[in-house]
């Protein structure tokens, strides 16, 4: 077991190191003016595609995907540090077409779609070219356990009629969002595990409707956005099912286990930043005649934040070794436990930073009260820690 990083990867980190200083950083402010200035939030700035082009232009594209087949074929072990890298900055992941849900929609259609659907979906998800979303979660059950989800696919000929009310759906504010992978029930009275089946609906189906967009500690997060959807008899063709029916709790556990863990990776990226900010602001303040640097409490958060962010990083890589080379099922245990630790380390580290910034960190001058509000968002996100703690236990309690 050996996390240095390969020549092959340090060589990566470089060239994406270089263009977060010389493109990412800069455009950061650059986009928050021009979304500020837009009639509507949920258009996209110019600033984005600029960049978008760039990093594609630069061989910085699709970094997240495994197959060489669809991306850079790097083992998550490799992607780890990028990922990481990426989650310095809000807007960095979708510069490289890494972000989030789409990065899970497009692994579910290049290992579970069928080659129709993969040239309608997924080729103009790979090349930037449209957004999409996830809708599983629901208002009106307890969606942290996967069986409650009510969303009913009826087969009717060489159709399917989707009913249901989903929210949190993120990406579903895009304009640039064209097609949705929706879970629900196909068969109610199958066993437990093969009642689910997921499905594709073009988001311009008549019968889907975005009711409003759901803000995050006021954060409305546009143009992305997190959305509650409806979908009343909505019919799309039957070749639209993904994989086949009863399906869906096999892809949702294929799906979600990159996806945690790219999320884990990019809160470590928050987390530096955030400890970057905070020594920074630190050396610069001063309170009773010295430098807050050199207050022993604002020294002890430094240390605590600098240990936490270490032991949470090699969490994250021990799971992404673990997933590398035996496989998400066999690596379940260690995902879980990543989940847990990484949004915790983040929020921890965080709220040091705002408290060193003071007034200032609350305020939207720094990225700190914005970063907060997302990692606490993944306290729940992709199941919440306690799904995540009662599997580490009962996983711990087989061996």
């Amino acid at each position: 077991m050996d996390f240095s990083y390969s020549e092959k990867t340090l060589t990566w980190m470089k060239r994406l190191k270089e263009f977060m200083e010389e493109v990412v950083y800069p455009g950061e402010k650059i986009y928050a003016e021009q979304l500020a200035a837009a009639e509507n939030r949920f258009s996209i700035p110019p600033i984005m595609e600029t960049m978008k082009q760039q990093a594609k232009s630069a061989g910085l594209w699709n970094l997240f995907m495994p197959d060489e087949e669809y991306g850079a074929g790097l083992t998550n072990l490799e992607y780890a540090p990028l990922c990481e890298m990426m989650g310095r900055s809000e807007i960095a992941p979708e510069v490289f077409n890494c972000n989030a849900p789409d990065t899970g929609n497009m692994e579910v259609l290049a290992r579970y779609g069928s080659p129709e659907q993969k040239e309608k979906w997924l080729k103009p998800l790979l090349a930037g070219e449209i957004r999409s979303c996830f809708a599983m979660t629901e208002p009106e059950v307890a969606s942290s356990d996967a069986t409650n989800i009510s969303a009913s696919i009826v087969r009717d000929g060489n159709h399917y009629i989707i009913n249901a009310h989903k929210w949190w759906s993120s990406g579903a504010g895009d304009p640039r969002c064209k097609v949705a992978i929706l879970m629900g029930k196909t068969n109610p009275d199958a066993t437990r595990y093969e009642q689910q089946s997921m499905i594709l609906i073009p988001f311009d189906t008549e019968g889907v409707r975005v009711e409003r967009m759901l803000p995050v500690f006021g954060y409305d997060d546009a143009p992305h956005g997190h959305a509650e959807v409806t979908y009343h008899n909505v019919r799309v063709p039957a070749d639209h099912i993904i994989w086949g029916e009863g399906k869906g709790f096999a892809i949702a556990q294929g799906r979600l286990g990159p996806g945690r863990i790219h999320h884990c990776m990019r809160l470590i990226g928050a987390a530096e930043r955030a400890l970057e900010l905070m020594c920074e602001r630190a050396k610069q303040r001063v309170a009773f005649g010295k430098p807050l640097a050199q207050q022993g409490v604002i020294q002890s958060w430094i240390a605590d934040s600098r240990m936490e962010i270490e032991q949470a990083r090699w969490l994250v890589l021990n799971a992404a070794y673990k997933m590398d080379t035996v496989g998400n099922k066999a690596a379940q245990k260690e995902i879980a436990m990543i989940k847990v630790v990484a949004p915790n380390v983040a929020l921890k580290v965080i709220d040091r930073a705002i408290q060193v910034h003071g007034g200032a960190g609350v305020s939207d001058d720094f990225p700190l009260a914005k970063m907060w509000s997302n990692a606490r968002t993944l306290r729940l996100a992709d199941g919440p820690d306690e799904v995540h703690r009662r599997a580490v236990a009962r996983l711990e309690l087989q061996d």
